[in-house]
């Protein structure tokens, strides 16, 4: 045989198989799509299992958790804060994706836009709220910046440095670009919201009727209905949907059973229905772990 009738013969044959993988474990997780989660104890906040990437994913939507919880602190401090108008700019206006649909001068009180943030999963109100509470926060340090917003979203870094949510990092108050963090990070940011009553009701709502202002002293009402198509099923009470193509489909989900609380987080799901199989399937796993003493 010649050398080259031995290459080509070496060449056609297949390559090894790969090594068997171990069996899967009877107690273990369900498999699932989504790239990165994470299963916590509600109560808690701690994290009872997860699948943490080695590095954080893009999150989209789910930072809409962080801004609605920086607007709840201020409320919490000063509880007029949730009957303070905010009028809609037209960087708000115009921000794209997924919308509360207002328009440029139009007014909303920051009460009913937290829904227009949670529920139809607003950009622009995420984008209205940074420019509304931007001078409640310091500058942040170093260069300059010339984004009205930049101390709000300066303050989202702060509050995850100090919940400890070291793989998170955000750039906007709504998620359209490049924010990032992790399924733990998240689940220990929602389990902190949840603790506050007005998120509970928000994030649980399924539809909200709230009234907007026009420049004219107008009115009309709008209707939002919540993205979570998990509320549409007993025991599940939030949190948030996010979907970019950079991040895939994501869900932080809230459900409760015979006393018990549970979050889990899927981040990176393959599409819209994996993300609800791949949480419904960990939430019935979840049920089984027990939280810590």
């Amino acid at each position: 045989m010649t050398p080259s009738a031995l290459l080509l013969l070496v060449l056609a044959q297949p390559a090894p198989l790969p090594a068997r993988a171990p069996a899967d474990r009877p107690d273990g997780p369900p498999a699932v799509s989504a790239r990165g989660w994470a299963v916590a104890d509600g109560a808690t906040g701690a994290i009872l299992a997860s699948a943490d990437p080695a590095e954080p994913l893009a999150i989209a939507s789910t930072t809409k958790i962080m801004t609605a919880w920086l607007v709840l602190k201020l409320a919490a401090a000063d509880a007029k804060v949730l009957d303070e108008v905010v009028t809609f700019s037209m960087k708000a206006a115009q921000t794209s994706g997924t919308s509360a649909n207002l328009k440029a001068g139009e007014k909303v009180t920051v009460r009913d836009l937290l829904y227009g943030l949670m529920l139809p999963s607003g950009n622009d109100a995420a984008r209205a709220f940074a420019e509304h509470f931007a001078d409640r926060f310091p500058e942040p340090e170093g260069k300059a910046n010339p984004d009205p917003a930049a101390p709000f979203i300066a303050a989202m870094n702060r509050e995850a440095a100090a919940l400890k949510m070291t793989g998170t990092r955000y750039l906007d108050p709504h998620g359209l670009g490049t924010n990032r963090s992790t399924p733990r990070d998240l689940a220990v940011l929602a389990a902190t919201a949840l603790r506050n009553e007005l998120f509970r009701t928000i994030v649980s709502t399924r539809r909200h009727t709230g009234t907007v202002t026009a420049a004219d002293r107008t009115t009309r009402t709008v209707v939002w209905d919540n993205t979570n198509r998990l509320l549409g099923i007993d025991g599940y009470d939030g949190v948030k949907t996010g979907t970019t193509t950079a991040a895939g489909y994501c869900l932080v989900g809230s459900a409760r059973r015979d006393g018990s609380h549970r979050i889990v987080v899927v981040l990176g799901a393959t599409s819209n229905d994996s993300r609800y199989t791949d949480t419904r399937n960990l939430f019935r796993w979840a049920w089984q772990l027990t939280p810590p003493k």
